[in-house]
């Protein structure tokens, strides 16, 4: 029997219609938790609220583009109007921009990319603090990725934007850190999601490449990622404070 250590736990998911967002839903719902959903793609993340509550959870979707400072505002909003109160989050939503050396990087993809990855979260956390400080306390999870730990060629935007999310992370939880309020974040290494999935299709990874550098010589699923997230938000996770974890099946120890 599954543990439920996110039981009656009220906990936002941003970038919810798909990946490791939707995983995290899934995953988070069934140990528990009442969730709010964010996404820019309603349909998905319509969809995704609906398949939570026909299997016995709470989940509801709002619309959101993290790179809008009300956009976020309206997330925690919705939180507190349904539930009163907001006791984690998991800042998720991402993209991984265009796929070119630093010198062909481009002005609008550089922007772009540290619009999504870095001032969404930043965005996202500011509103989400301020709540928190509100209730007395609560956990907050970014995600960053092993490009957060370590230099990843021909990705400079979204390199530079999971190394700044790394490190947001960290600053965030030394300052709030005797306020209740913990902030850590994870590092997936390479997860099967459409987002791989599509690069893969447009030859834009070299899968058997990646995997001779996999020390388990496979992909991570979402799922496993959703329940590095979930234990980090939960109160098995109370002394783990700006922490970068690497769930990466051991990427990050060569």
């Amino acid at each position: 029997m599954t543990t439920r250590f996110l039981e009656d736990k009220i906990i936002a998911i941003t970038g919810a219609s798909s990946g490791i967002g939707q995983a995290s839903a899934f995953v988070f719902a069934g140990h528990g938790a009442r969730l709010v959903l964010a996404d820019i793609d309603e349909d998905h993340g319509e969809a995704t609220a609906r398949r939570i509550q026909e299997r016995g959870g709470d989940a509801v979707f709002v619309r959101a583009d993290v790179t809008r400072a009300s956009d976020a505002e309206a997330i925690v909003a919705r939180a507190v109007e349904r539930h009163g109160r907001l006791d984690g989050a998991f800042n998720n939503a991402g993209i991984d921009g265009a796929i070119a050396a630093t010198a062909d990087c481009t002005e609008e993809n550089w922007d772009r990319t540290l619009a999504v990855n870095l001032k969404g979260p930043f965005l996202c956390m500011k509103y989400e603090l301020a709540q928190m400080l509100k209730q007395g306390g609560g956990a907050i999870v970014n995600n960053a990725s092993v490009a957060g730990l370590a230099g990843v060629g021909s990705l400079p935007a979204y390199v530079a934007s999971k190394h700044g999310l790394v490190g947001l992370t960290k600053t965030t939880a030394l300052e709030y850190a005797k306020r209740g309020i913990r902030v850590n974040s994870v590092c997936p290494g390479p997860i099967r999601t459409p987002m791989y999935d599509s690069a893969i299709k447009n030859n834009l990874v070299d899968e058997k490449a990646l995997l001779a550098l996999e020390p388990m010589d496979r992909l991570g699923s979402p799922d496993e990622v959703a329940e590095a997230a979930a234990f980090l938000l939960s109160d098995r996770a109370t002394y783990i404070n700006g922490h970068a974890m690497a769930v990466d099946g051991g990427w990050t120890a060569w």
